[in-house]
């Protein structure tokens, strides 16, 4: 091999080097422009505690989880340090041999006492909290959330507010931007949606859940609040926020292959904003209101009522209409079937058993009549009868 025939290495190597270089600079300037901020209201960059509560509920269950974790460090560290103290104390190489000591009472009796009090210390303030938790009476506001695959449907069912029911979906550029795979992420990255839940400052807010497929579970973190919502089942949690913003969650339960694409976002108002942006929906509801005075054909009625029946109805009745556990069944019900459309439309509106079935008065005069009969006409129901908006109407007038 001639000299002429050998690559210049040093060339090469500088050259591989600039190379190496521009790449790095090119995948720091690619992280750089990826880089996120914390999330008010919802997560935090490298985030290891839980996040800060806006509600007094989730200031109560973060103290009682550093009370838990301080009792149990202290467990651990008394209980590993007197046994590996022990052990290298009386290690066998030092001279010490095996013997057989008396158990006194006061040993026995200390090492089952201490415990159930060291049991009892942690019960009872968990307790405390976990009551409050569950009381849901005296709510200034009820809204229903129904988890369907992969949004949630929100009813405004008492309180300020009621008659409002809307979808929330996630955010449309959000999926976008995920299906694209590029693009600069926002903070709030597939967190945001399209209809947030609307809720004043500082009112208990009752969220009664439910589901119209497979288990969903609506998650707060900021407000401390997860509630399994199950087909055919109600639940009901609550919160009271204590600052204004916008807080975020996600469903909780792997709910399908989108799972990841159903989050939740609850914004945070002030009472006069609250009443503005109730007075803006309805509004925007009655403009889109149907007639109650339109007399219907059986058949448009009984596919309407169809859709009213799957987005409200069929998660606690089933789509079968076959109910579920101590929900009643509609296919052969006497009171769907009577021609006495009295008992039925009353139902829907002001619901039945002290509260065990909702009422339903969000729902128009001519939703109410579109369930009512399709109910009337599906599975083994097949009576022929239909109810005009206008009987709904009459009722609701009385």
């Amino acid at each position: 091999m001639t000299l002429g025939n050998v690559p210049n290495q040093p060339l090469a190597i500088s050259a591989r080097i600039a190379a190496v270089t521009a790449a790095l600079a090119a995948t720091a300037a690619n992280a750089a422009s990826q880089v996120v901020n914390d999330l008010p209201g919802g997560p935090a960059v490298n985030q290891l505690n839980l996040h800060p509560a806006v509600t007094q509920i989730a200031a109560e269950q973060h103290w009682l989880h550093w009370f838990m974790l301080v009792i149990c460090t202290v467990i651990f560290l008394a209980v590993f340090g007197v046994m590996f103290y022990s052990i290298w104390k009386h290690r066998a190489s030092v001279g010490h041999k095996a013997q057989e000591l008396p158990e006194p009472l006061w040993v026995e009796l200390g090492w089952t006492i201490v415990p159930f009090l060291i049991v009892i210390g942690m019960a009872l303030p968990a307790t405390k909290v976990l009551v409050a938790m569950k009381d849901t009476t005296n709510a200034d506001l009820t809204v229903k959330a129904t988890g369907m695959q992969w949004k949630w449907g929100y009813d405004y069912v008492s309180g300020e507010g009621e008659g409002i029911s809307f979808l929330s979906a996630l955010d449309a550029s959000h999926r976008a931007m995920s299906d694209a795979g590029t693009g600069q992420k926002p903070d709030d990255y597939l967190l945001k949606v399209d209809n947030p839940l609307v809720v004043p400052v500082g009112q208990k807010i009752r969220v009664i859940t439910t589901a119209n497929d497979v288990i969903h579970s609506w998650m707060v973190p900021a407000f401390g609040v997860k509630q399994d919502a199950i087909p055919g089942f109600v639940r009901d949690t609550w919160f009271r926020a204590e600052q204004e913003g916008m807080f975020y969650g996600q469903c909780a339960e792997l709910c399908g292959k989108e799972h990841a694409y159903m989050p939740i976002n609850v914004q945070v108002v002030s009472a006069k904003a609250y009443s503005a942006w109730v007075e803006e929906q309805q509004k925007a509801m009655a403009a889109l209101a149907d007639d109650p005075a339109k007399v219907w054909e059986l058949d448009a009625l009984v596919a309407r009522g169809k859709q009213v029946y799957g987005a409200n109805c069929a998660a606690c009745h089933q789509a079968n209409g076959k109910g579920a556990g101590p929900i009643k069944a509609l296919d052969g019900s006497a009171i769907v079937l009577n021609t006495d459309h009295t008992e039925v439309i009353s139902s829907l509106l002001n619901g039945r058993a002290n509260g065990a079935m909702p009422a339903w008065k969000q729902l128009s005069d001519t939703e109410i009549a579109a369930v009512i009969t399709y109910t009337k006409n599906s599975w083994t129901n097949q009576s022929g009868d239909l109810v005009q908006p206008s009987a709904v109407q009459a009722a609701r007038n009385q």
